[in-house]
């Protein structure tokens, strides 16, 4: 009897479940294999080697010795070597104190026999304008600062800003590095003393150093010199002329708006007043060296 052929039984092979963490194998694997095959079999090396070598902290405190033994030697040294060449430092030191002190002495008898020096001519010049003859000596003397006056004028007092950091939005110095100081500086003496002079003065004097045609007003890092003499502030600045007619001008002049511009954006102090009689020494020297008096006479009448 025949009958259709059979097919052959499906047999199903029952599968694993499926772990959670499936879904992250490299993780897995990471967690399992922690630690390189390489270091672990150095791992274990090391710890078979036992206690063949000495523990991490006895080397550390003998690294910690050794460094702490070199440091002491080498401030010992240095030390040694300081106290064997601070006596020569000292000697040195004394004998260059004891050289400038005996430069300044020299310096300082030099100037005061200088400043005898210049008086003595001074002396000389005005007695022989007095005996020159010439009606016009008394008022050379006066003009070229040689002889002593006295008369009418104004008296004008310069002096450093209180706070000395002041500053303004302008500067009428025109200068950067003057942005910050409200020092006075020999810049503003000298239009101060240019200002005075325009504006009529017949005579002047600062800090009772009376100002020629030969004067010069410079500076000395931050001290003012008037002919190589140092000025310290206050500066008193003495002017001979029509004494309320000078205050004025002076003041509405270029130079008086300059100085007022000082006061209100740096802080410098000023004061000026009419005087009725002030006293103005003569100048210490007047010497021309190039300049020859003229001997012609202007021609009149022609043409």
């Amino acid at each position: 009897m025949c009958g259709m052929p059979q097919q052959p039984p499906i047999r199903s092979t029952p599968t694993r479940p499926r772990r959670p963490d499936a879904s992250m194998s490299l993780l897995t694997n990471v967690m399992d294999h922690s630690l390189d095959d390489g270091y672990a079999e150095a791992a274990e090396r090391k710890k078979a080697a036992g206690d063949a070598g000495l523990p991490k902290t006895l080397r550390a405190k003998l690294g910690l010795a050794a460094g702490l033994v070199l440091a002491a030697l080498v401030v010992t040294v240095g030390a040694a070597q300081a106290r064997v060449a601070a006596p020569v430092v000292a000697k040195e030191r004394e004998e260059l104190v004891d050289r400038i002190d005996r430069e300044s002495e020299a310096a300082d008898k030099l100037e005061d026999s200088v400043d005898e020096l210049r008086a003595d001519v001074s002396a000389r010049q005005r007695e022989a304008l007095k005996h020159s003859g010439s009606a016009g000596s008394d008022l050379v003397g006066i003009m070229s600062g040689a002889a002593a006056v006295h008369g009418p004028g104004v008296k004008l007092v310069v002096n450093d800003a209180k706070d000395t950091g002041a500053g303004g939005d302008g500067d009428p110095r025109e200068n950067p590095g003057f942005s910050d100081t409200g020092r006075v500086r020999d810049r503003d003496m000298q239009r101060v003393v240019n200002g005075l002079w325009e504006s009529g003065a017949e005579a002047v004097s600062i800090n009772g150093q009376r100002l020629t045609a030969l004067s010069a007003i410079r500076a000395a890092g931050d001290a003012i010199l008037v002919d190589n003499k140092p000025l310290v502030p206050p500066y008193t600045v003495l002017a001979v002329g029509d004494g309320q007619r000078l205050s004025t001008r002076f003041q509405n002049s270029a130079d008086g708006l300059y100085l007022n511009a000082l006061q209100e954006s740096y802080g410098v102090r000023t004061a000026i007043s009419a005087e009725d009689d002030l006293r103005l020494p003569a100048a210490p020297s007047v010497i021309v060296r190039t300049a020859q008096p003229s001997t012609e006479k202007s021609e009149k009448g022609t043409s």
